[in-house]
């Protein structure tokens, strides 16, 4: 499932001092990145999975997920620009699934940008399909969502 491993990295929890270099990330990744203070808001969440890739220098990626009774929703998903394409990515979803697996979730659900092919590859490799459209979701610039999931088998 996914693809081969690069990079060792080493994923746990994010903390309230990685926001900072998470914040940093977020901004090298995306033309409408979440601020510094909607990542602090998700720390604060009962169902709130937020996970962290460490290289042995720095943050190399994160998730942030949540899970509502028996879906996984992933949120954001992010690569240091130094450390992509090096499995990093890869990592951070396997390690979300497992998670939705074993807290008893059917489905996980996300919404990337049509244009993302890169992020769409991805989880279509980890058996992720299209589920629908969400027409001009995303802003700066104007965008579709696709809408994409995945069945957990318990």
């Amino acid at each position: 499932m996914g693809r081969k491993k690069l990079i060792d990295v080493t994923v746990d929890q994010m903390h309230e001092t990685d926001l900072s270099e998470i914040v940093r990330i977020e901004r090298a990744s995306f033309p409408t990145p979440w601020s510094e203070t909607l990542f602090y808001n998700e720390l604060r969440k009962e169902q709130a999975v937020i996970k962290v890739a460490r290289t042995e220098i720095r943050i190399a990626g994160y998730i942030v997920a949540n899970q509502v009774i028996d879906e996984g929703h992933i949120l954001d998903l992010a690569v240091d620009p130094v450390f992509r394409r090096l499995g990093v990515a890869s990592v951070l979803v396997e390690k979300i699934m497992n998670h939705f697996k074993e807290n008893r979730c059917r489905a996980i659900f996300l919404e990337v940008r049509a244009s993302s092919t890169g992020a769409r590859r991805l989880y279509e490799g980890f058996g992720f399909s299209v589920l629908g459209i969400r027409k001009r979701y995303y802003s700066s610039p104007e965008e579709d969502a696709v809408i994409m999931t995945v069945k957990i088998d318990g």
